[in-house]
Formats: C-alpha cells, sequence, structure tokens
C-alpha cells in the first residue's frame, strides 16, 4: 500500500474529541455523528490518513467502520490496536472485512500493550513481545476467512520502539508505527526496516510559541507514558537519562519528543522526520483543552 506523506492521529473517546468549527474553546464530545464530521473535514484538508488509538473506548475496528463508510478516499489505520484484545480469527475477519468493503483503505496496526494493562485490567496472560507477536501473526497468516477477498491483502504494521519488534515487522509485515519517538529514532528505524517498509511516526505537537505554555501541554500529553517501561527503554535507547523521564520531564526531553511552536517549527519538524526516513508523519494536534486542534492541522494541510 502506498500513503501520502501526512496523516492525522486524533483521539477517538470523550468527553472532549476536537475544536468544534475551528474556533479554540468550541469543544465537545466524541460522539458517532461528529467523528464521521472530523473524518470528512480531514480528508477534504488533503491528509491520506487518520490513525486512531485503541484502548477501553470505542471498538477501534467498529469505529474504522464507521469512518472508512462515511469518506471516500481517506485511509483508516489502528494505531494501534492490542493482540490481547482479538484472536488472530477474529482479528483477521474483522481487518478483512474492512480492507474489503472500503476498496482497500483500511490498516491494521497491532501491538503487544503493556503488562498491567493486559494482566490487571483485562485478565490475560502478558507474554514475551517478540515471541508471543511471532506467533500471532502466525495465526492470522493462518486463519481462515471465507468471505469475499478484499483486492490485496490487508496491510499490517506493527507498534515499533526497539530494534528487535523493528526487525520482526520488517520480516514480516508493511512496517511500523512508531510513537513519541525522536527524528533520530526514526533514522533508527528505516536503517534497520530497509527502503521500501511503511514507517509511519506519531508526531505530538502544539501550536504555541509560549515556551511554558506548549510545554504544560507536552506534558500532559507524556505523562501517563512516562512510568511505562517500554516507553522509557526506548527513550533510554536514544540518549535520554533517568532525569528526563522524572517529574513530568525535562525541557530537553520535551522539546525533543513534541513538536511545538509557529507554522514553521511545526514544519521543520516533519521534514526533520521525513528526511530520516519516514514514509508518513501522523501529526497529533494537542489542543489546550485535551482536544484535537483542528487550527493547527488546518495550517499544515498539505492543501493548505
Amino acid at each position: 500500500m502506498k500513503v501520502g506523506t501526512l496523516a492525522v492521529w486524533a483521539l477517538i473517546d470523550g468527553p472532549i474529541s476536537f475544536f468544534e468549527n475551528e474556533k479554540s474553546g468550541e469543544l465537545g464530545p466524541a460522539t458517532a455523528q461528529r467523528l464521521a464530521q472530523f473524518a470528512r473535514r480531514v480528508e477534504e484538508m488533503g491528509y491520506d490518513s487518520i490513525w486512531m488509538p485503541g484502548a477501553f473506548g470505542r471498538d477501534p475496528l467498529i469505529l474504522s467502520s464507521w469512518l472508512l463508510a462515511n469518506t471516500s478516499k481517506l485511509k483508516i489505520a489502528t494505531g494501534i490496536v492490542s493482540i490481547y484484545t482479538r484472536d488472530p480469527i477474529a482479528m483477521r475477519a474483522g481487518a478483512d472485512a474492512l480492507n474489503e468493503q472500503s476498496g482497500g483503505r483500511f490498516i491494521l496496526g497491532l501491538g503487544v500493550s503493556h503488562r498491567e494493562t493486559v494482566e490487571d485490567r483485562r485478565g490475560h496472560e502478558y507474554g514475551k513481545p517478540i515471541p508471543t507477536m511471532r506467533a500471532y501473526l502466525d495465526a492470522i497468516a493462518q486463519a481462515p476467512y471465507m468471505a469475499a477477498a478484499p483486492a490485496a491483502p490487508t496491510p499490517i504494521v506493527l507498534a515499533g520502539l526497539r530494534e528487535k519488534m523493528i526487525g520482526l515487522a520488517g520480516e514480516r509485515t508493511q512496517g511500523v508505527h512508531s510513537y513519541l519517538v525522536t527524528p533520530g529514532h526514526t533514522a533508527q528505524a528505516r536503517a534497520i526496516l530497509g527502503p521500501d517498509k511503511l514507517l509511519c511516526v506519531e508526531q505530538p505537537m502544539v501550536l504555541e510559541t509560549d515556551p511554558v505554555k506548549a510545554r504544560a501541554i507536552g506534558r500532559a500529553e507524556v505523562e501517563y507514558y512516562l512510568s511505562k517501561p517500554n516507553y522509557q527503554n526506548s527513550w533510554k535507547a536514544l540518549g535520554f537519562f533517568d532525569d528526563d523521564v522524572a517529574n513530568g520531564g525535562s525541557d530537553h526531553f520535551i522539546d525533543s519528543i513534541v513538536g511545538w511552536g509557529d507554522e514553521a517549527a511545526l514544519r521543520k519538524r516533519i521534514d526533520e522526520h521525513l528526511s530520516a526516513g519516514a514514509t508518513q508523519v501522523c501529526i497529533k494536534a494537542l489542543a489546550p483543552d485535551g482536544g484535537t486542534d483542528m487550527r493547527l492541522l488546518k495550517l499544515l494541510a498539505p492543501g493548505a
């Protein structure tokens, strides 16, 4: 599958989802109708794809069906759905059905999630990430699917932060979806993947030139992930220290992970990822109150 260079990474649950009418402060809940409107607006702006998370709100495959049905060109991708949410037969059935229904506009992003989420909340046993993901991919490949097949196999990408998972993605799937990384990580991932695989990089961004305000929004974005071992290990491998990820993150850390500033600064961060080998940059437009800042998306839109 070919993808465009710019996509949108968006929250799909509420109570706050995105800036309504592209005016600051006019926020509303992520109802199905509003999300359909949002997807159509993203499509009109010229973005290639919407990437969405999968956690404890809407089922991402069900919502993907809704958004695909309400658009005509936009690709929809899960970024990511945990392999512990569906067995391989159910995952393949859902993904292939979406791909066939939409004429090839669905990308299945898979990940191993976090131990505490899998064990404490879902009640499953958390396996070693690489062998567990490898076995899951084997099972998807062997899963029966007796409905009308999509014209081409459903693209699968893996949530990839460290070398082994990125290597597995390059070996067994169409590529990688990375999250909360630097352009340096993008260069490392491209070197592992080789030239032809998808490398779709999530990039949080804040349209704000005041460093205090911008970093406060950035810290709110990364706070949940600072205690997660897989993210900590990824950041340390990139050269960050314990102090960088303590107490909400150092200024250096926040500035490295979250792009902020005026249009020129935001475009510079996008270009850094693309120059480092990203196929696509998935813009997560962070609004001050927790939603998706439509002003930022409009400013950076491919059609702008």
